[in-house]
């Protein structure tokens, strides 16, 4: 049995759920799914972000203490989580202390190994990032994702980790396939950035109170963003479920906040001699209605409203579906309505309905219920393939056509018909082929549909097959 340890970035308490967290997510849960189908022990680790002066001024704004704060908004995730039927192993919280004892541990390691030394900064901060801006960085002299903030100058003495010391020793691990950043496109970005040479980054700050204490300085807390990069590392330590399970087998994220998972985090394992993850992976941005999501412009989508309105299960198909994971994509609600009647309601429902129909009125024998079926080995290795490189949509497009194909044989056939023209075992025969290609399709859908595809093979494996309740009722748009 092989073990699998998929993460999705820690999500800043700060904000609320949205179809971002909610895809980076599912992608997760559905190769955490995906694998333990496949016979692999698995480690799904997700959670939030809970430190740094963005929370400790929202906790004094809603009257407040930060943990109070933390604790409501935290919430809020495990809850959209739980909608969705995500299956995580654990909610790691960076208020845990026992996370907390591994990160000054981590970096007292760091320290003591001499890659962390005191300096000051000078330079421009963004304050919706947490975070020391390079020049690089700046578009028209803000940052990219902050536009509509002036970054601050600031001055502060604290204390530097020696990142500069691992340009030759990251571009030498990409090369040996130590760990490999996906896709190529976004690793050939990191390796130009890297090639032109590597700063020291702050990992400390003063006068934030609201954070992890330097073990050395208890003047200074831990950078936020450090704080929470460790907690990959932490779970493994501290989580029974996770115990064994370092190096992580992939990091998901979205495209923001590659940098510091394909570069500062490797490089601190470095410096803590500690083994490297073996796949970073960041997927490109959505835009909504071509548009890109803002509070200001009330284009946020919460994944809870899309529950409401589709329910979970088809949730998780259409934002799976229609999200690409290698690019930018757009989405929108009236895609994801017609995509629901199309591919759900008059496509996998409509499908299973038809068939079970068919079971219940011109099967009287007893139904064989031999699951063994595959599709050609083409197609099973494509679906198998596109999952494993992260091409959700592709692996669900693979199984929605195999349904059609189903579908259009119904038509060509003509069951009906052919039981007056007296040819009753032709059509117990396509039956049974009908039922064998839908139960696979019912095991195909598992990682992406768990209760639908439980639905499916219950439905398919009674005693007696009768007709299904609709899947997916048809929408009243």
């Amino acid at each position: 049995m092989n073990k699998f340890f998929v993460s999705t970035p820690i999500y800043y308490v700060n904000d609320k759920p949205h179809l971002g967290h909610a895809y980076t997510t599912l992608c997760a849960d559905v190769l955490a799914r995906w694998h333990s189908q496949n016979g692999n022990q698995v480690f799904f680790l997700t959670g939030t972000d809970e430190h740094g002066v963005k929370v400790q001024e929202s906790a004094i704004k809603a009257g407040l203490e930060p943990l109070e704060f933390a604790n409501q908004n935290a919430r809020r995730f495990q809850k959209a989580w739980i909608n969705l039927g995500i299956g995580y192993s654990y909610f790691i919280r960076t208020t845990n202390p026992q996370h907390e004892a591994v990160v000054s541990n981590f970096l007292q390691k760091v320290y003591d190994k001499g890659y962390i030394y005191q300096g000051q900064y000078e330079g421009l901060y963004c304050v919706g990032c947490e975070k020391f801006l390079q020049e690089d960085d700046l578009v028209n002299g803000k940052c990219p994702l902050h536009p509509n903030q002036e970054p601050i100058q600031q001055k502060e003495t604290n204390y530097f980790f020696k990142l500069s010391d691992f340009g030759d020793k990251l571009l030498n691990a990409l090369t040996k396939g130590e760990y490999q950043v996906i896709p190529d496109g976004r690793k050939n970005e990191v390796v130009g950035k890297i090639k032109k040479g590597l700063q020291d980054v702050s990992i400390s700050r003063a006068g934030v109170s609201w954070g992890v204490p330097v073990p050395w300085d208890r003047t200074q807390t831990i950078y936020v963003w450090v704080d929470a990069l460790i907690n990959y590392y932490s779970a493994t330590q501290f989580v029974e479920a996770g115990k064994g399970f370092w190096p992580a087998n992939l990091h998901l994220m979205a495209k923001d906040i590659l940098w510091f998972h394909a570069v500062i985090w490797p490089a601190l394992l470095m410096a803590a001699e500690l083994d490297l993850p073996r796949t970073v992976a960041a997927h490109g941005f959505f835009t909504i209605d071509g548009q890109k999501m803002s509070k200001s412009l009330g284009n946020v989508i919460d994944p809870n409203d899309l529950v409401k309105q589709f329910g979970a299960e088809a949730t998780r198909y259409l934002i799976m579906v229609e999200v690409p994971f290698i690019s930018d994509g757009d989405v929108s609600l009236s895609r994801f309505q017609q995509r629901y009647q199309s591919d759900l309601a008059n496509g996998l429902g409509n499908c299973l309905s038809r068939v079970t129909n068919m079971m219940e009125k011109y099967f009287d024998d007893k139904y064989n219920k031999d699951l063994a079926y595959q599709f050609e080995l083409v197609t099973e290795n494509a679906i198998a393939d596109s999952i494993k490189n992260l091409r959700f949509s592709e692996s669900l497009d693979y199984i929605m056509s195999e349904i059609k194909k189903i579908d259009k044989e119904i038509d060509a056939h003509k069951p009906w018909q052919m039981v007056k023209e007296a040819k009753l075992l032709d059509v117990k025969l396509l039956l049974i082929d009908w039922v064998r290609r839908l139960t696979r399709i019912g095991q195909l859908l598992q990682p992406f549909m768990p209760q639908t595809s439980e639905k499916i093979l219950a439905v398919l494996t009674a005693e007696k097959i009768v007709k299904t309740e609709a899947l997916f009722p048809r929408l009243d748009i």
